[in-house]
This record gives structure tokens, C-alpha cells and sequence, in this order.
């Protein structure tokens, strides 16, 4: 895997480079992942970073599913059927024990592996980063909307977990989706760990078109796994299936839009930093709303594909930018970088704290409007209290 060091691996490992050598399984559909056991309070995770808390009034349930499409081949392997793993989280009674682990310790690792500083860096300190989710909590009953979330190429979709907690304890069901063959490592059920063909493929000419389109179908399946006539998992019933929207990080932003040219299920969409490698279609999206939330260099004439694409969105629409900002400032890998007391990235000094409470208020604040019909004064314009906010009108 050495040959892909892709720059989303090439972000964090860079984070956590300066770390000191002394800070230092999955289940089939409706069970909680070995690797979301809880975490016990261990010598191992006390020098272990701890995402920011979600400010919601609910605790985060936690399950892990694994989901088998049969009617496709996985694009990538070409042979064997697609597969995703689906980590759901939900509004949860606060009585359950610990928090779910990060990653495992070999999705870790090959992280680690793939930049060559596996022996440099203890692989439990990227592994034990402490979460606020509850594998196996039960669910508060009622019916809440659903939001997918589908990570950037090549990186977990534990990435996204601060803003899924923070979803989750605001009384969003989250399905936070790894694509198979696209992150340099995933665990999925029988101790496999799936590495990145998909990044060979682009490495040799495929277009990223492919992969949003690939991820399109995805969040389909996953849709009709999660809504349809016989759920797969096991809380399904707490799901509105008439209130659903997709949010995602880069090329998983441009998977939020793909999906919804071809799914009319999604209500809404938000695209955090991707440029939109599949076009909207020439008809719009029927006026479904969109937001476009990019790094600070993402204004107009920063990206071809949000310029071109922007007078086809025919719904709601804003475009917002954070200064400060950086292409990962929507993941978790800026908090990590400061829990851990790592240097700011000059080129993108927006505090990690900050990156996570901005993202989180903004996403938020569409999903509450758009799926809940409740105002959002935040989302008309530049506030005094978020002065890094930029909004755009090309």
C-alpha cells in the first residue's frame, strides 16, 4: 500500500507525526462491531485525544451493519458482490456502559503502515481516540429523520464522528457509510480488512466520476435496506423514511449530490469541500436544496465544478466558506491534532475545537430547516458570532 500515499493519509499521518512513542472484528447486520466494544479504561487510552462532546439533550446509541448488495459486482475487486459497512447512530437512554473505540486496531495500523510510521507511532493513539457513542444503547422511541454520511476517498468513515454524534444527540438517525475497496483499510466481517483498489484504479485513470456514481448506488441500496418493506436493522422502526438527507466530505459530498440526481428519496443535500465530479443534471434536482460548504480558497473561480454547477441547483441553495479552513477542517482530524497538542496547520489555522463547532452548528441548522421545517436565521447571512462564515452569491 505504500504507493498510495494519498494526500487524505498523507493530512493525518502529518498531524500526528510529532506525537511522542509514549502517548500512547465486525458483525453481521444489527450487531454491534468488536470494534465497537467498550472501551475499557485502560493504561492504553490515557493519552488517548477525545472528540469534542456532542451538544445535543440525547446520548448516542451505537450499532454496526453489514450490508451485502447481491444484484451488483463490487466495481473495484470486479468479482464478489458490493459490500458496505454502516455504522448507526441514534438518540439513546443513557444506560448503557462505555463508548466505542475509533478504529480498530489494524484499520489503524495500516493507516500508520501505508505512510511508513508504524514504528513511529503507537498505533492505539489514532485506534483509542475516545468517541461519545454507545454500541447496543437503546433507542428513545419516536421517529427521527435519517441522515447518510459517506466519508472522503481513501479515509474511514469514522472520520465524520464528531458531526454524527453531534446529529445523533440532536435527534438525527446517522448511517455513516465505508464503501467498500476505498479507504486504505476497513474491517468487514470473517477478519477481513478491505484496502484501497479503488485508489489503483484512479491512480490509473478512472475518473472520480466513477466513484460518485458508485456511491450513488450505495446510499440506494442502503436506503432500501434501512426503509424498505423488511429493514435489515434492527431499530429501523425509529427512521422517518419521508425525512432523509445526505451530507458528505469531499468526494462523499459529491456522492451527496450524484444521489440525489438519481434518488428522490433524499430531500436535501450537503457538500462539505468535493468538487462535484458528477455533474447536476441539465434539469436540476427538482428543487430539492443543496448547500455547498467549502475550505476558505472554495469561493467563486476556486473550483470549475462548483461555478459550472451552481446555476443547476434550481432549489434552496447556499455556498458558504469558513476562513481559515482547510480541505479536512470538516473531518475530525483537526481535533485530534489539538487534543494532542499538535502545531496548527499554518495554511489552515482555523482551531480544531472551532472547525468542529462551526461545521456542526451549519450542518445542523440546514438539516432543522429542511427537514424540519424550523427557521434558520443563521443560514441567511454573515453573523457577528461566526465571523469566519463567508456566504457567496455568484
Amino acid at each position: 500500500m505504500n504507493r498510495h500515499r494519498t494526500a487524505a493519509a498523507a493530512t493525518l499521518l502529518a498531524l500526528l507525526l510529532p506525537v511522542p512513542l509514549a502517548a500512547a472484528g465486525t458483525a453481521a447486520a444489527g450487531t454491534a462491531a468488536a470494534a465497537d466494544a467498550p472501551a475499557a479504561a485502560t493504561d492504553s487510552r490515557r493519552g488517548a485525544p477525545e472528540l469534542p462532546r456532542p451538544t445535543g439533550r440525547f446520548a448516542v446509541g451505537q450499532d454496526t451493519l453489514h450490508l451485502v448488495d447481491r444484484s451488483r459486482t463490487d466495481p473495484w475487486a470486479r468479482s464478489g458482490p458490493r459490500e458496505l459497512m454502516v455504522t448507526m447512530r441514534y438518540p439513546a437512554r443513557r444506560d448503557t456502559g462505555g463508548t466505542a473505540r475509533y478504529l480498530t486496531r489494524e484499520e489503524a495500523r495500516l493507516l500508520l503502515v501505508d505512510r511508513g510510521l508504524d514504528k513511529v507511532i503507537p498505533v492505539e493513539t489514532l485506534a483509542g481516540t475516545v468517541t461519545h457513542s454507545r454500541p447496543g444503547a437503546r433507542p428513545i422511541a419516536g421517529k427521527y429523520p435519517l441522515v447518510v454520511l459517506s466519508p472522503g476517498f481513501t479515509v474511514h468513515r469514522s472520520t465524520l464522528t464528531a458531526l454524527a454524534e453531534e446529529l445523533a444527540s440532536r435527534g438525527y438517525v446517522v448511517a455513516s457509510v465505508d464503501h467498500a475497496y476505498e479507504s486504505v483499510g476497513t474491517a468487514f466481517p470473517g477478519g477481513r480488512v478491505l484496502e484501497c483498489l479503488a485508489c489503483e484504479r484512479v491512480e490509473a485513470g478512472t475518473p472520480m466520476k466513477a466513484v460518485s456514481d458508485n456511491r450513488a448506488r450505495d446510499v440506494s441500496f442502503l436506503l432500501d435496506r434501512l426503509t424498505g418493506r423488511d429493514p435489515l436493522w434492527r431499530h429501523s422502526g425509529v427512521i422517518d423514511a419521508q425525512r432523509i438527507a445526505m451530507a458528505g466530505h469531499s468526494i462523499g459530498g459529491a456522492s451527496a449530490v450524484a444521489a440525489m440526481a438519481t434518488d428522490p428519496r433524499i430531500r436535501a443535500g450537503i457538500n462539505l469541500d468535493g468538487g462535484l465530479a458528477t455533474p447536476v443534471p441539465a434539469a436540476g434536482l427538482g428543487g430539492r436544496p443543496v448547500m455547498l460548504v467549502g475550505a476558505q480558497e472554495r469561493g467563486p473561480g476556486g473550483n470549475k465544478t462548483w461555478d459550472d454547477n451552481w446555476p443547476l441547483l434550481d432549489g434552496w441553495k447556499r455556498w458558504i466558506t469558513f476562513t481559515g479552513s482547510g480541505h479536512f477542517t470538516f473531518s475530525d482530524f483537526p481535533a485530534i491534532g489539538e487534543r494532542l497538542g499538535l502545531p496548527v496547520d499554518p495554511n489552515a489555522p482555523l482551531p480544531g475545537t472551532r472547525s468542529v463547532e462551526l461545521t456542526r452548528r451549519y450542518v445542523t441548522a440546514f438539516l432543522d430547516l429542511h427537514l424540519r421545517g424550523t427557521p434558520q436565521p443563521l443560514l441567511d447571512g454573515p453573523t457577528a458570532d461566526a465571523p469566519e462564515v463567508r456566504f457567496h452569491t455568484p
